[in-house]
This record gives structure tokens, sequence and C-alpha cells, in this order.
């Protein structure tokens, strides 16, 4: 299967300021991907005059994600990409029987990620999390079992969330959007002493019904008999298409576009879809 992906992200910046996106794809899927995917960045002054390409620079960041940097100046900035991926077409792989790890024997790599982190206060809901999933068969049961939970428990509304949102709020709220189902999963998990890992990126409806409008999405990966696992607690199913673009504790580690200043989201749009054997790109450059 053939996957178009994409973004057209643009702002009004009012004074010169520094940015730093994690949208590209992760290296890990670097290989199937048919085209470049280049964080592309330009600006102009907004009223019809001419456009300048931003330089940009990249880093790896200490979860293997690549960061890209860009300063801008004052006036209207858009970011964009457009490109291509060779995708399996198969769900998420399931495996009833994947055991847990106990702690002494996990990789040293792995650690971090059964510890609290901003937005997933392990020791807050350690307590909760023994007494509601103490008594289900470890591994890959526990893991489902604990989606199970946040999905039935927890409603999604874009209106219902906020910055500074956490799992604890979101347990006690029982409200939020995909990053607050996967924290509060996540959160549980780890309670359980079950590594587990906050997921950004690309998953278009692929044989599920179509909801617009397309954003990017979260997930959450545990460490299970040696590999990680993609789990989601906000859909709770196993789903056709994710494309990786960064991993890390929680929502702060992967934040695809962080501003050193103020700035004006005035255009968002993000594309994850089959493609057809013929058709118009999904982004249009300029």
């Amino acid at each position: 299967m053939l996957i178009r992906l994409g973004y057209d992200i643009q702002f009004d910046v009012p004074a010169p300021l520094a940015f730093v996106a994690q949208l590209r794809v992760h290296s890990s899927r670097a290989a199937e991907l048919r085209e470049p995917d280049v964080v592309h960045v330009t600006s102009s002054d907004g009223i019809g005059g001419d456009t300048t390409d931003i330089p940009t620079s990249e880093y790896i960041d200490s979860y293997g994600n690549i960061c890209t940097r860009f300063y801008a100046p004052q006036g209207h900035l858009r970011v964009w990409t457009a490109t291509s991926i060779d995708d399996s077409g198969l769900p998420d792989p399931v495996e009833w029987g994947a055991r847990e790890i106990p702690p002494q024997d996990l990789p040293d790599n792995v650690l971090p990620f059964l510890l609290s982190s901003r937005y997933c206060e392990v020791d807050s809901l350690s307590a909760v999390a023994y007494e509601l999933f103490g008594a289900v068969d470890p591994g890959w049961n526990r893991v489902q079992a604990i989606c199970n939970w946040v999905n039935a428990k927890v409603t999604f509304n874009y209106g219902m969330t906020r910055p500074t949102k956490t799992a604890l709020d979101v347990f006690t709220e029982r409200v939020g959007v995909c990053r607050d189902f996967q924290h509060l999963a996540v959160t549980f998990c780890r309670c359980m002493n079950i590594p587990a890992r906050y997921v950004a990126g690309y998953l278009g409806d692929i044989g599920v019904p179509l909801r617009l409008p397309m954003d990017f999405s979260a997930w959450f990966e545990v460490y299970l008999d040696g590999r990680w696992w993609a789990f989601d607690a906000r859909n709770n199913m196993p789903r056709i298409g994710r494309v990786l673009m960064a991993t890390g504790r929680d929502a702060a580690d992967v934040a695809f576009l962080t501003s050193f200043g103020s700035s004006t989201l005035t255009s968002f749009f993000v594309v994850s879809e089959e493609a057809e054997a013929t058709g118009t790109p999904a982004i249009q450059t300029p």
C-alpha cells in the first residue's frame, strides 16, 4: 500500500522567532519513503509579496527523533511537506502471548519509560492502577485491559483539553483528546512496571470511517517480550497505516512544533491517506 503524507501549517509571526519542529518521518521508516521527506519553510510579508526560503538545520534528540531548527523573520510563515511511503497495509500486530519483562531484566535504554514524567504522574496513580489492573493476567492482557478501561471511561472532546493537562487530570475529569487518552494509559502501564512510551505520527482513516478534519495523531508503545508494540487507548483497535514520527516519555518530548516566543496559527492541514494510482499531490507547492 502507498500512503500519501503531508502537512501545511501557517503562522503570522509578529517578530523574528526561533522554532524547533519534529515533523520528519522517523528514521526507522526512512527506507520506505518513496520521495524525500523535507521540512519546507518559507516566509512572506503576507500581502502578496515575494516568498523567501528559510534555511533549516537538523539534529537527533536523545530519543532518536529527527528535529528541524529554523529562525523565522517577521511576517507570514509556512511549514509544509508532501511525500509518500510504502506500508504493509496490515493492521497493527497483536500478540496475546507477549510477556512482561521484570524491571531488573530490562535494557538500560528502556528503564526511563517506567518513570514519572511531566504529563505522566506514576507516583500519584500507582495505587489506583494496582486496584484496577493488579488482578489482570500480566503481559498483553494487562495492557489491553488498560486500553479498554481508558477508552470506556474517558470521553473524546476537542474542546476539553489544555496544554497543561496531565494523566491525573484526565483520570479526574474523564475527558480529553487523543494525547490525553494515551497519557493516562502510559501512566497506568508504568504503574504496573510495563515500560510505555508516547508516540506521535500520522494515522489516516484507512479502513475506518473518515473523520474530518484530519490531524496528526498520538498513540503509545509498550515493551513486551523484547520489543515495542503499538497500542491506542483512544481508538482501541488495530489500525492500518500508522507512520511513526517521534517517540518520548510524553507529549513534551514530541511536540510537532515549538516556538520560543509568540506566533498566531492561521492555517493547519494534515493528510495521510491511501494513494490513488493517479491524482494530484496532497500539498500544493508554491
